[in-house]
């Protein structure tokens, strides 16, 4: 029988993507969602709201692994006390409610893969690499995904192989950064934000989705990876080359700390500060990133 997979955030840009992976490796998928959908071909769909502590358990009955992916999107809306709060709980409560179904039922998973951010080294411009063994930040977004892979502990505790994955910018076609970016860089009114040195680990889509697949794979993988490109691209960098893509070199001013923090508020941190990763422990387990060009990957996103 094929293995199954369960997912949170299974319809997400990610999800999306990963799910198809999955497929395409012969293994099953069963998508957690907070509507109900018709099951496909390999794919089954099971409810579950996170606010409300509830979950369809035979998703989980039927469980080889779990990847968790779900989580509020961090820059979608200013940070209010409130947006802060939905954020957090998000992460931790929706990890929470697996780890409740898992002991209740006393389930023995092959591996609990949840997804983490290289936000947790928090957002600060500094000439640091930081390795998975850097202390957490104590920001915001270093405190979100400090806390959200805190609580995949509990799980660990259960005799489940646990893997956090702390992705950085993810780059992929018709969604994601790239969404935002391309229709001001398209008609040449990109350009460089704040100081344009904070840093900006990426990785493609599809780099990402294959470091998931090797978490399921390779038994030896266990607690956090960075998943991010370690090519020291900051933000003039990345602006530079994504115009380099449509053609042009930038020629607008860099647009100037002040006026994002004016409209985002603390949220402007997201794109003002960025620390660089390294990405040794995920090379040496085996994992060899196809797009370490970022230009090349950019094109690729854009073709």
């Amino acid at each position: 029988m094929k293995k199954n997979v369960v997912l949170t955030g299974g319809t997400g840009f990610i999800g999306k993507k990963l799910t198809q992976l999955l497929l395409e490796n012969g293994f099953s998928v069963s998508v957690l969602s907070r509507s109900a959908k018709k099951n496909s071909d390999g794919i089954s769909y099971f409810q579950w709201d996170v606010d409300a502590g509830t979950i369809d358990e035979q998703a989980i009955l039927n469980a080889d692994y779990v990847i968790h992916l779900a989580g509020e999107n961090i820059g979608a809306k200013r940070w209010t006390t409130a947006r802060k709060k939905a954020i957090l709980d998000s992460r931790e409560k929706s990890t929470e409610l697996l780890y409740a179904c898992l002991q209740k039922n006393n389930m023995q998973l092959d591996a609990f893969i949840s997804a983490s951010g290289v936000g947790i080294y928090g957002a600060i411009t500094d000439e640091l690499v930081c390795t998975e063994t850097t202390p957490a930040a104590s920001d915001f977004l270093g405190t979100v995904c400090q806390k959200w892979e805190s609580a995949t502990l509990p799980i660990h505790n259960l005799g489940i192989r646990t893997v956090q994955i702390r992705t950085g910018l993810v780059l992929g076609k018709g969604d994601g950064v790239l969404q935002q970016l391309v229709p001001l860089f398209k008609y040449k009114l990109g350009s460089a934000i704040g100081s344009g040195k904070q840093y900006m680990p990426w990785i493609h889509i599809d780099d990402l989705c294959r470091i998931y697949l090797a978490a399921i794979t390779n038994l030896e993988m266990q607690g956090p990876y960075n998943a991010a490109v370690n090519d020291g691209t900051n933000n003039t960098i990345f602006s530079t080359t994504l115009a380099k893509v449509f053609g042009y070199i930038i020629w607008l001013p860099n647009v100037p700390a002040f006026v994002l923090q004016l409209v985002l508020g603390e949220m402007a941190q997201l794109v003002l500060q960025g620390r660089r990763v390294a990405s040794d422990k995920i090379v040496k387990t085996g994992f060899q990133f196809q797009f370490t060009d970022l230009e090349k990957a950019l094109k690729d996103c854009l073709s």
